[in-house]
């Protein structure tokens, strides 16, 4: 393979291809990477975290902010609890959402 000079005396610096590969993170950790990335990829799933990372709360408010009905709620509610950037708590009988420490991460500054 031919490859610019530039380029191939710094792959060899680095340990030619195979150095390079093993400076970045394994295939395990990307996937767990890019599943976050595709969770927090909905302007609405953010929306929700971040209200959750005001306040913790129940589905009943957070559909009232964002006028979302509850099969669509439940989905993103879902998709956010699956990726770890949510948890979900009982107190009677509501369900309290709360943001993770991987959510607190991902706050929207105003």
């Amino acid at each position: 393979m031919i490859i610019p000079e530039p380029i191939e005396n710094e792959v060899n610096l680095l340990g030619g291809a195979e150095g390079i590969a093993l400076r970045i993170a394994d295939d395990e950790s990307i996937a767990r990477q890019s599943s976050i990335h595709h969770a927090l990829s909905s302007s609405i799933r953010l929306k929700i975290l971040n209200l959750v990372l005001v306040q913790p709360l129940c589905v009943c408010l957070i559909k009232e902010i964002t006028g979302m009905p509850d099969s669509k709620l439940s989905y993103h509610l879902s998709i956010l609890v699956d990726n770890g950037l949510i948890r979900r708590e009982k107190s009677g009988n509501w369900i309290i959402y709360h943001p993770t420490e991987e959510g607190r991460k991902y706050q929207v500054e105003i």
